[in-house]
């Protein structure tokens, strides 16, 4: 290579450079703005994470701390206590009512139990999952005091296909039956139970023993 070549190409560089110099002056701070917000998301996305998760456990030391009290009453006074520190919170405070509602049957206070679970389950701002559970829990715990009517409408629609809680409404369906004398029905959806995807082994247990206890046979179709 000349001479004449090398200077050519170390002009060409160096203008290569100057170029490359100018364009870090003009958009370096792009460059550098983009770094700060990375690197600032990833710290404010871990501080998040890490709050929630503070939250959470502080949540489930004072439910457990409630939980605690001496009696049915002092539970759920002290469970009523701490929805003014989960204001806003629409799924803790459906939490603590559910419980409340559990102390309150305990403590023999149906009539408050039913209160609190039919308010959960009236409260659109909650999942669908979590209000068909407080509604399942309000029909199971109203027993005979609620119309037939009524707990036919209720557990027809948390029977649905696809419904969070289908195979506990249909156990309930198949004891509305049986109460109603209906033990043939009964017994041909105990056996529709049997069959139902995800079913616990506790629930498998209690309708074999009704298809038992009807005189019937649970494995036949």
């Amino acid at each position: 290579m000349s001479d004449t070549d090398s200077f050519i190409d170390e002009v060409t560089e160096e203008v290569r450079r100057d170029r490359l110099f100018a364009l870090m002056r003009k958009y370096g701070w792009i460059a550098i703005l983009l770094v700060v917000l990375i690197v600032g998301g990833a710290a404010y996305s871990e501080w998040q994470k890490s709050s929630a998760r503070a939250s959470a456990e502080a949540f489930g030391d004072a439910v457990i701390a409630a939980m605690a009290a001496d009696d049915p009453a002092a539970r759920v006074a002290a469970l009523d206590a701490l929805k003014t520190t989960t204001a806003g919170n629409s799924s803790r405070i459906a939490v603590l009512e559910m419980l409340a509602a559990a102390e309150s049957v305990a403590g023999d206070n149906r009539d408050v139990a039913l209160s609190r679970l039919n308010t959960v389950a009236a409260d659109t701002a909650l999942p669908d999952s979590v209000r068909q559970l407080a509604q399942l829990k309000a029909v199971v715990l109203a027993g005979d005091t609620m119309s037939n009517e009524e707990r036919t409408r209720l557990l027809d629609g948390l029977a649905v296909p696809g419904a969070p809680f289908r195979p506990l409404a249909m156990e309930q369906q198949a004891l509305a039956l049986m109460d109603a004398g209906n033990g043939e029905a009964a017994v041909a959806l105990l056996r529709q139970i049997l069959q139902e995807p995800n079913v616990t082994a506790g629930l498998r247990r209690r309708a074999t023993q009704l298809i038992v206890a009807l005189g019937a046979d649970p494995d036949a179709v």
